[in-house]
């Protein structure tokens, strides 16, 4: 970072009742770039993550990923002194984040309306997969549950079987990064009149606002036009998608503008003004003479590779459709710090996903780790709550907090 600044968010306090990975990836995003963020783990065992991607050591590359830079407070929360011990944290918190079932919290004597008791200007973030209002509020949930009900699994795969699903957590992640968004605009908005709030972060809605076309083309047409899936190749633009050739198969984004590219590059300007071919609605719907051309075109190149180069020198939006292996080394990703190696002190060296935004005055990542279950419990008893070393040593006695090697 650059000389004498503190980190971005440095002095901000967050207490963290989240897992697996949408709740986990919000307040990842506010430990990254250095506020203080104290997870709470249900004792006895800690967070579910912490017995996933268990590959080295017994250490949970998983939670390792998703939890830099956090405290971890491992407590009893169904006991009544648990319960208490958190409430006592929350006059010091300027946020609060959970993703439990709709209702839990507040079950657990934790609701927005005890917080705010607690403290006045509270900020209470809640993710879940349906909203915490609605026909569908109470039903258990995952990512590709909520991607399901927002129309999204529908669009993916091959038209002609069933949908398919993306192996990663884009529902999640994307509306991790939501949360996180709204928690600002909640703090800009505290600054500005003292008054904290209840922010209500849903999958399903994430999902729903990713729709790019396929929303208002069914609505805009009187329900005419119904988005499906289109399997390789894109439904509203042409050619766009992806396609074989020799040795890998390539994405190629050669629609509106870019179609003119794509046909000097094959050496065929005059299909960019050919009756039938000038706009991506003509060319869709002779979607398979298109595919065959461009397909046949790239079969005369010894490999995709050299596929890619000619149509680079045109400037045709192209790319190698990269394995996660091949994304590891990739120049471009280990530059930019797409891709980070991280060490551990239990799991060793290995790489995660780097922080995905990049800041003039913060070119660095912070030096972070992860805890071990309840590694934090000690000096946030003592130094924060300001209990005795006797209470402390208590409270582990009861089981009330819990540590872990891992």
């Amino acid at each position: 970072m650059a000389d004498g600044l503190e980190p971005l968010f440095a002095g901000l306090k967050i207490l963290d009742f989240t897992r697996a990975l949408a709740g986990p990836t919000c307040t990842r995003m506010f430990a990254e770039m250095g506020a203080d963020v104290i997870k709470v783990e249900s004792a006895p065992d800690g967070e579910l993550a912490r017995r996933m991607s268990k590959i080295r050591n017994e250490r949970s590359l998983y939670y390792i990923q998703q939890n830099l830079g956090k405290q971890s407070f491992c407590v009893n929360l169904r006991d009544p002194r648990g319960v208490e011990l958190v409430k006592e944290l929350i006059p010091h918190m300027d946020v609060v984040v959970e993703n439990f079932k709709p209702g839990r919290l507040a079950s657990m004597g934790l609701g927005y309306d005890v917080l705010k008791e607690l403290k006045e200007d509270i900020i209470l973030c809640s993710i879940s997969a349906m909203g915490q209002s609605g026909p569908l509020a109470e039903k258990p949930g995952y990512d590709y549950i909520a991607q399901a009900y927002a129309g999204v699994t529908s669009m993916i795969g091959d038209p002609n079987d069933a949908p398919s699903i993306p192996l990663l957590g884009i529902g999640d992640a994307s509306t991790g990064v939501h949360g996180a968004f709204a928690v600002l605009a909640a703090i800009y908005h505290r600054d500005r009149t003292g008054r904290g709030q209840h922010l209500d972060v849903a999958l399903l809605d994430a999902y729903y606002h990713c729709h790019e076309v396929n929303v208002h083309q069914y609505s805009g047409s009187y329900g005419e036009m119904k988005p499906t899936r289109g399997g390789r190749h894109m439904s509203y633009v042409c050619p766009a998608g992806v396609f074989r050739a020799n040795g890998g198969d390539i994405m190629i984004m050669g629609f509106l503008h870019h179609f003119k590219d794509l046909c000097a590059a094959m050496g065929r300007p005059e299909l960019a003004t050919q009756e039938g071919w000038t706009t991506d609605q003509e060319r869709l719907a002779n979607l398979d003479e298109v595919i065959e051309l461009v397909e046949t075109w790239l079969s005369t190149f010894p490999s995709h590779e050299d596929a890619i180069s000619k149509m680079e020198e045109f400037g045709v939006p192209v790319a190698p459709i990269l394995t996660v292996e091949e994304t590891i080394n990739h120049p471009h990703l280990r530059h930019r710090g797409t891709v980070r190696t991280i060490t551990d002190r239990i799991a060793g060296e290995f790489d995660i996903p780097g922080m995905p935004i990049k800041y003039s005055d913060y070119p660095e990542d912070l030096e972070l780790e992860a805890a071990t279950l309840g590694e934090h419990n000690g000096q946030i008893v003592t130094d924060l709550l300001h209990h005795s070393e006797e209470e402390l040593s208590q409270l582990r006695a009861d089981g009330i907090l819990n540590e872990g090697e891992n």
